[in-house]
């Protein structure tokens, strides 16, 4: 099981990544672009969620492509979900809770890679 500790430290540790507060939640940058964040249930999404949605601790993270997105929703794995606020958007919501590190690491490097820009990637390729 992951935790906050652990997405702040596998962030930070990718090249010119920085983290910001937002309305009282953190995010992860590259280069002034997002591709990670807390990400907090809104009232809107319980809804869309229905009953058993849970409130547990929620990632937000960009993906390259909804291609992409919808293998990570089909893994059957109950990690990852999305709301109707993240329809038609490169983006992935993951329980924490229901996440390792390792697993963790791995959609935060891809994030990571769907938004830094490419000089960036090619400098920093083999070493993440």
């Amino acid at each position: 099981m992951a935790d906050w500790d652990d997405v702040r430290r596998l962030a930070l540790a990718l090249p010119g990544t920085t983290e910001r507060e937002s309305r009282g939640n953190c995010q992860w940058r590259v280069k002034d672009k997002l591709f990670a964040w807390e990400r907090p249930l809104r009232k809107q999404d319980l809804e869309a969620l229905g009953a058993g949605a849970a409130e547990s601790p929620v990632l937000g993270a960009m993906v390259t492509d909804l291609g992409e997105k919808e293998a990570l929703l089909s893994d059957g794995s109950g990690v990852f979900f999305t709301t109707p606020h993240f329809n038609g958007y490169a983006a992935i919501l993951v329980h924490l809770e229901r996440i390792s590190v390792e697993h963790l690491r791995e959609v935060i490097v891809e994030a990571w890679f769907a938004r830094a820009p490419a000089d960036l990637v090619k400098e920093h390729r083999g070493e993440i």
